[in-house]
């Protein structure tokens, strides 16, 4: 039988709602003998509980990201004495160390670990309710007691307790003159999904351990749990492997070049590789140990048999085209993305030859120095954007077809993907790819991850197979965030609010089969740690809470709220960040009579937009935007400066005229 500690009674009880816990204890007296009764009013209150909490717990803003399940605030607050002592008894030295060197460093205060008169208790419960990862906090005038069923849940609550504190508990040194206090409140908190993901693309550019590490770091303050690790693609290869030298003496090397991705001058064959690198196996042991310490589990994809040119660069053998002077792609344009009837074509083939049994040797000889690196249960083999246009040329491949009764590519890629899934599997490990390993087939207990919509997630649940969400209209953070004429100009935008309003469980779909979200942070033009910070946050934060939290607690003003306190963490942390929330969405439409209408939207409340339209910086003195008008023909520029409370905020915009016709739509 359920039994509720003394954490959620302390949360019913400052929740006004003892009655509830009252009818609880006489509905268990009389179903005593009546489990199954029982248990139905059991979820019938619990229900209710979590309804009346609800707005609750949300009004009284403890603001963490993600929202916990249930939560209550105190009147009163929690001072960290000048000797803290922390009662941690047979818990692993990789979850406390951390907590007390960074307690240490940042309050300059004395830390121990004692049982005596503690001030942080962290203790393993046993507690059906909250599973795995949940935890139960409690922060009162005695201290900070923290309960879970497992040390993943501690350190998950341990994330709570320093969004409680003041920001300088994420700083690098000691904070001067800071009240180190924290309000009262009790908490009872366990995630939505177990796959809570994020991916970093280390193809397009290279970024050191010490960036992975930045970035995990980044991650586990937020809940995340999964790191997904592009490690192949056309750009470079990024794993070591000790049978397949070439992978990284050639394939992780490319001619640098600077400049507008895809639009890059195509390098000549006896140009200098001098861009690029690749991570050893004792790299790869290093960072999977970091991140185990943190709770993430690492989630490596090896992309194939598309994106594979710079296998090909090292390997040109197994491809169609052996004889072609493959180089690692530098950045210019070698696909047609949308190709035929939308399939991406080839200009330079980048696909494993599907027909050639040294592939399928190569590729084992891979996974069998890979998966004894990763000890998560999932390998990624990507599958994704495969041109078969070459394939479709390659007498070989012909001749496949005809032997195996394949009717189309699609069956060619599916037969691919098989024996790719075979190989894995002898590894002792499960497949998962992108949604294209959906086309021609899919068997076995491969898992899909949706990144074409929630189309090819949608399908493969209906076929029994276990889902990552990972849509590109919500998930893509590379994307930009802002106006387009104030961001680096990517492929298409992404602002955060409608990165917060994805549900990852589709209508009619069962949810058991969904494993969790995923944010994808792709790096063809982002060379940097700097940059992907800038490009991650705070977008990843609207991801984290579909991540955890339930569904119907998600609230975007609630949320931008939380946000805002967020910046001052990243601040503390060292954290680059974007603020486009507080920039102008900026619309135009063409009305009846061919006029240009222009139109202005806050993504967050209490904003004021003061523009100018005759080349002048505007203040909040210049004309103030209040409803859609007519823009006069002869301007070349608007210039747009966001406001709160008298100040400016965000930046200032310059958006040019043609950027405005161009996104206009006729009103019919």
């Amino acid at each position: 039988m359920i039994q509720l500690n003394s954490s959620f009674k302390k949360l019913i009880s400052s929740s006004g709602l003892n009655f509830i816990f009252s009818i609880f204890k006489k509905q268990k007296t009389i179903c005593f003998h009546y489990k199954i009764c029982f248990m139905k009013i059991y979820k019938l209150l619990f229900t209710n509980l979590f309804l009346f909490t609800l707005n609750l717990a949300m009004a009284q803003g403890l603001g963490i990201i993600p929202e916990p399940y249930l939560a209550t605030k105190g009147n009163g607050v929690y001072t960290l004495p000048k000797s803290i002592n922390i009662s941690a008894t047979n818990l692993s030295k990789s979850l406390v160390e951390p907590i007390i060197a960074q307690l240490k460093l940042v309050t300059g205060k004395t830390v121990n670990l004692s049982k005596i008169n503690p001030t942080i208790e962290l203790n393993i419960v046993k507690n059906d309710v909250i599973g795995n990862e949940g935890y139960l906090l409690d922060v009162n005038e005695k201290g900070i007691q923290i309960k879970a069923n497992t040390e993943a849940g501690l350190f998950y609550g341990w994330q709570t307790v320093q969004q409680l504190m003041p920001a300088a508990i994420y700083g690098k040194s000691l904070a001067k003159n800071t009240n180190w206090q924290l309000v009262h409140c009790a908490i009872m908190d366990k995630p939505r999904f177990g796959w809570r993901g994020m991916m970093l693309d280390v193809s397009r550019h290279f970024f050191s351990k010490e960036d992975v590490k930045t970035f995990i770091d980044d991650m586990v303050r937020y809940k995340y749990n999964r790191f997904h690790w592009h490690l192949t693609d056309d750009q470079g290869w990024r794993v070591e492997i000790k049978a397949l030298p070439k992978l990284t003496s050639v394939g992780a090397w490319r001619v640098e070049k600077k400049g507008k991705w895809m639009n890059i001058t195509t390098p000549a064959i006896n140009e200098p590789k001098t861009y690029g690198g690749f991570y050893t196996q004792e790299d790869i042991k290093e960072i999977v140990a970091y991140a185990k310490a943190r709770f993430v589990e690492v989630v490596p994809e090896i992309d194939v048999p598309g994106h594979s040119m710079a296998m090909l660069a090292a390997y040109p053998n197994l491809s169609t085209t052996p004889n072609y002077p493959y180089q690692v792609n530098a950045g210019d344009e070698f696909m047609d993305w949308e190709g035929m009837n939308g399939h991406p074509t080839a200009r330079i083939d980048n696909s494993l030859d599907p027909s050639n049994e040294e592939v399928y040797t190569a590729l084992d000889k891979v996974m069998s120095e890979l998966a004894p690196l990763f000890p998560f249960e999932y390998i990624h083999m990507g599958g994704d954007e495969n041109a078969k246009n070459n394939w479709e040329k390659s007498a070989n491949v012909q001749a496949l077809m005809k032997r195996e009764g394949l009717k189309d590519q699609l069956e060619v890629q599916s037969y691919f993907v098989k024996r790719m899934q075979k190989i894995i599997n002898s590894k002792g490990k499960k497949m998962m790819g992108w949604n294209e390993i959906l086309q021609g087939g899919l068997t076995g207990d491969a898992a899909v991850m949706s990144w074409q919509g929630v189309k090819g997630g949608i399908e493969a649940a209906k076929q029994g197979h276990k889902v990552v969400m990972s849509p590109n209209d919500y998930n893509y953070i590379d994307f930009y965030q802002g106006e387009v004429t104030a961001e680096g100009k990517v492929y298409r935008g992404l602002r955060m609010k409608t990165t917060y309003s994805f549900d990852p469980v589709p209508a009619g779909i069962d949810p058991t089969l969904i494993l969790g979200n995923q944010a994808n942070q792709w790096t063809e033009q982002l060379q940097n740690m700097r940059n992907v910070q800038y490009m991650t946050w705070p977008r990843g934060l609207a991801v984290a809470e579909t991540n955890w939290s339930p569904n119907e607690k998600k609230d975007w003003n609630h949320f931008t709220k939380k946000v805002e306190k967020q910046f001052e963490v990243f601040d503390a942390a060292n954290v680059k960040y974007a603020k486009s929330i507080y920039d102008a969405i900026v619309t135009t439409e063409l009305n009846t009579k061919g006029e240009l209408i222009l139109k202005m939207e806050g993504e967050v409340e209490n904003l004021r937009f003061y523009y100018t339209i005759d080349d002048q910086m505007p203040d909040n003195y210049s004309d103030e935007y209040t409803q859609p008008f007519v823009l006069p023909e002869d301007i070349t520029l608007v210039r747009i400066q966001s406001y709160r409370d008298g100040k400016p905020i965000g930046k200032l915009l310059n958006i040019p005229m043609e950027s405005l016709r161009n996104r206009a739509k006729k009103v019919l």
